[in-house]
């Protein structure tokens, strides 16, 4: 089939109205896109109603609304139960609609919604962002599906993403996407635990940080900015990414690795430093609380 890419007319549709959903909102409304929301949470409901999308009661609503379905959602439970839950996508889906997903969930979830939705001759793509909500204008999006339905859905995602790059079929966007975390999540680590030995070997951490970080050299990272910033602060709160999701997206990420028949070494052993830091109750705190993790460790040098 060919499709439409008068996507104004048409509309589009978001199911998940969290932290990532809300800044496409955003750029989707400025743009001009008439945008139908759904999330069940009231708060998210009443923030996409104040931007000026339209709030449908299921995911169902959206696909009598828009002919583009965009979802920003938590785990592979929830894609799925968008998809083909009660009162879902699959209620009202055509061949006219192309459903894009921007979660951060397996390959294997983005193949089955992909068979899922072409039951309904729907196309569908994996495109996770790369990219903070603060970078929201310059995010990337690799994604996985077809030329036809990335370009259909192309001009809606670059009014909150600076790019989108195929990197092959269903499955790819989100292979992607799990490598890029199981780097955050190390680099992640090893910012967290080199700013709490700063001060075990001498050295003021703000101080550490503050020549570090304004250094050309090739270890500064922005998520060492960012990080060792909030570390050296002992900021942890308002997080801008939680202890929680990290091992959530690893997990996804070890687990990939394991289909394939490898086993991770490195974004392994962090992974086990992600779990513990959960464990003392750091879920809902920013990732770089593990520097807490990392200063209980040291202290037990000096008993």
């Amino acid at each position: 089939m060919t499709l439409s890419t008068d996507l104004k007319i048409k509309g589009v549709g978001l199911a998940g109205a969290g932290t990532m959903g809300k800044c496409m909102i955003d750029r989707l409304v400025a743009e001009g896109y008439r945008v139908a929301a759904y999330d069940p949470f009231p708060a998210a409901q009443e923030y996409a109603r104040e931007k000026g999308a339209t709030v449908v009661s299921s995911p169902a609503g959206l696909a009598k609304q828009a002919t583009l379905i965009l979802m920003s959602l938590p785990a592979p439970k929830q894609v799925f139960e968008v998809i083909g839950g009660e009162n879902g996508l699959l209620e009202a889906l055509t061949e006219e609609h192309v459903v894009v997903d921007t979660s951060t969930v397996d390959p294997e979830t983005s193949r089955k919604g992909a068979e899922m939705v072409a039951v309904k001759g729907a196309q569908y793509v994996d495109a996770p962002i790369l990219g903070r909500p603060s970078a929201v204008g310059n995010w990337l999006m690799p994604a996985g599906g077809s030329q036809e339905a990335i370009d259909y859905a192309k001009p809606a995602l670059l009014t909150f993403a600076k790019s989108v790059v195929r990197v092959g079929d269903n499955g790819a966007g989100n292979a992607v996407k799990l490598l890029n975390q199981l780097m955050f999540s190390v680099i992640n680590g090893v910012s967290a635990e080199v700013m709490a030995l700063a001060e075990k070997v001498g050295v003021d951490r703000k101080v550490f940080y503050e020549v570090v970080a304004g250094s050309g050299a090739a270890t500064v990272s922005g998520l060492f900015r960012e990080t060792g910033s909030r570390i050296a602060a002992g900021n942890y709160d308002n997080p801008t990414f939680t202890v929680e999701l990290l091992c959530k997206d690893a997990s996804l990420g070890l687990e990939m690795a394991k289909k394939a028949g490898v086993t991770p070494l490195i974004s392994g052993f962090v992974q086990m430093i992600n779990e513990n830091a959960k464990g003392k109750g750091l879920a809902k705190k920013d990732t770089s609380a593990l520097a807490r993790v990392f200063e209980e460790f040291f202290s037990k040098f000096e008993e």
